[in-house]
């Protein structure tokens, strides 16, 4: 083999290596994401083991009538089931209330206190506009260290390892679910997300919005509307 083609044989060689990589990083970070906080996921017979400053439910859409939708409604009878066994004392709900004509926070809270939450138990995070930024928000705004998260499975490890990430002690809850349709897309979508959120954790920009501390362990009124 000449010189120049074992020096073309290398470029070759090194550039498929690179491309290989640049293929398979995506799904390398998506499996190191899900298995390091495998063990922060937790069942029935731990719930009573573990005391946290309060129950983090994440927002997930609302129906056309301004109700939670289903996934919403799993994650908040799985918070509210938690609440109601003396888990943690708060429930801290966090969604997108950037637009006057949407208010998924205050869907939530309505919805707890039909099912017999006190109002001064409740905390509300209006601007809870992704995962990272609820998670954000409740290290910083509510003060929270100690949390569990209640999310459905495909999204619980990306919130667990953000809050991991950001210094929270944080324990995950999976609501009784369904089998909703798109699962596939959503499954897809969420590799792409824990890719991005991998990334936003290493730099730890701050939320859209910040503001004035409202402390967990004080009244949850004063964070409502």
């Amino acid at each position: 083999m000449t010189k120049i083609k074992k020096k073309k044989f290398i470029i070759i060689i090194i550039t498929a290596t690179v491309l290989l990589f640049i293929c398979c990083a995506p799904f390398i970070i998506n499996e190191y994401v899900k298995s390091s906080v495998e063990g922060n996921i937790i069942g029935e017979e731990e719930f009573d083991t573990i005391a946290v400053d309060c129950i983090l439910v994440l927002g997930a859409g609302l129906k056309a009538d301004g109700t939670p939708n289903n996934m919403l409604q799993e994650r908040l009878d799985k918070g509210i089931e938690l609440y109601k066994r003396g888990i943690a004392e708060k429930l801290l709900l966090s969604g997108d209330n950037g637009q006057v004509a949407y208010d998924e926070v205050n869907a939530m809270k309505t919805y707890v206190i039909d099912e017999g939450v006190p109002p001064e138990d409740i905390f509300l995070d209006h601007a809870g506009f992704s995962t990272y930024e609820s998670v954000y928000r409740a290290r910083d705004i509510f003060r929270v260290k100690k949390v569990i998260i209640v999310t459905q499975k495909y999204h619980l490890p990306r919130a667990l390892y953000i809050a991991e990430g950001l210094g929270l002690d944080a324990y995950g809850v999976i609501p009784d679910s369904r089998v909703y349709s798109g699962q596939n897309y959503r499954e897809i979508r969420e590799i792409l997300a824990r890719n991005k959120d991998f990334f936003t954790t290493l730099m730890k920009p701050e939320p859209t919005y910040l503001g004035e501390e409202i402390p967990i362990t004080s009244n949850g009124i004063l964070s409502h509307d």
